[in-house]
Parts: structure tokens; C-alpha cells; sequence
């Protein structure tokens, strides 16, 4: 070894410079770690909400929108369908909706902020098919309720409210989505005002 003197000021330089290379290494090594936990486009698209133009649905119409990769069903009830939704409700297994699949908004009769407007995931609560909609017919299928929802899987039939009825394979009523009304002729479907 040499028996110079130090030179403080290159190894302090030194050693400033040899951190902040180091220093800038590590966030360039961290910035695509971090980002690799968010999700993709896709990702985001998939869980983001729907937004529904209901300005052109007729009374007794049923349109269905994708959400989360399900149908959810949109159907506007004229007031003879929400008058029927009383006479057969000792024929349901929930006619309160007291298992939860509905957010509190819709905790009613009808199921609905709107009770014209009637929005559900069209997914049968047993296995997870899809109910047929049968707008004029269905006391085919349960004497009295000339409309509803019938799972020909096996057996599922719901009300114009998504409640099932007793003696089916069905569980659960139909799921309600979380939804608001933007205006009067859109739906923001997986958005409500208590979501964040």
C-alpha cells in the first residue's frame, strides 16, 4: 500500500455517486415490479360499470346487458305486472328478500329503486343457467302468475321480482346488482351511490 494521503474529497464523491447509481437502479428494478400488480385494461373493463340506455324499452320488454361477463336483465314492468307481484306471494320461498342478494334499496316487493324499472342478474341461483323470460305465459308453469322467469335447466321459476317460488331447485331469489338511476332513461349498472 501506498502511503499517500486520502483524498477525502474523491471518496466522498465516490460515494455519493456509487448511492444515487444504486439508488436509481433499485427504483428502475422497482417500477415495473409495482406495476405488475395492477390490473391489466382488461382487467379493469371487465369489473368496470355498464351503462344501460332504457329511453326506447317498452312496458313488458325485456333488454340484457353484460356485466362482469353475466346477463343482467332490464325489464320495464307496466302496473298490471306490479299488481300481480302480491297475489302469489305465499307461493315464494323469500317474499321479503330477507337472504341477502339485493342491496338495501332494493329490500321491497318489487325489488326495485324504480318499481317499473326491474334490473337482476339473469343467472339462476341453483347452477347458474340462464332463465327463459315469458312475458305472457308463465301460468303454464305456476297456476295465477301470468309472467316471470323459468330456468328449463331444471325446474327454477322466479316472479317478475327475481323471488323464486317454493318447491324449486332454486335457493335464492335472483341477485340484485348494485345500479342508479343517471337520468331518467339511463342506468349505471354496477355503480350505486353507496359504492365507492
Amino acid at each position: 500500500m501506498s502511503n499517500a494521503p486520502v483524498d477525502q474529497g474523491r471518496r466522498r464523491f465516490l460515494t455519493i455517486a456509487t448511492s444515487v447509481v444504486g439508488g436509481v437502479g433499485a427504483v428502475g428494478a422497482a417500477v415495473p415490479f409495482v406495476a405488475s400488480w395492477m390490473p391489466s385494461e382488461k382487467a379493469k373493463q371487465a369489473g368496470a360499470s355498464v351503462s344501460a340506455d332504457i329511453s326506447k324499452l317498452e312496458p313488458g320488454q325485456l333488454i340484457r346487458v353484460e356485466w362482469r361477463g353475466k346477463p343482467v336483465w332490464i325489464v320495464k314492468r307496466p302496473q298490471a305486472m306490479l299488481d300481480e307481484l302480491a297475489t302469489h306471494e305465499d307461493k315464494l320461498r323469500d317474499p321479503a328478500s330477507e337472504i341477502e342478494q339485493q342491496p338495501a334499496y332494493a329490500q321491497n316487493r318489487h325489488r326495485s329503486k324504480k318499481p317499473e324499472i326491474f334490473v337482476a342478474v339473469g343467472i339462476c341461483t341453483h347452477l347458474g343457467c340462464s332463465p327463459t323470460y315469458i312475458a305472457d305465459d308463465f301460468a303454464a308453469q305456476v297456476e295465477g302468475v301470468t309472467s316471470g322467469f323459468f330456468c328449463p335447466c331444471h325446474g327454477s321459476k322466479f316472479d317478475m321480482a327475481g323471488r323464486v317460488f317454493q318447491s324449486v331447485p332454486a335457493p335464492k331469489n335472483l341477485q340484485i346488482p348494485p345500479y342508479m338511476f343517471t337520468d331518467d332513461n339511463t342506468i349505471l349498472i354496477g355503480d350505486d351511490e353507496g359504492t365507492v
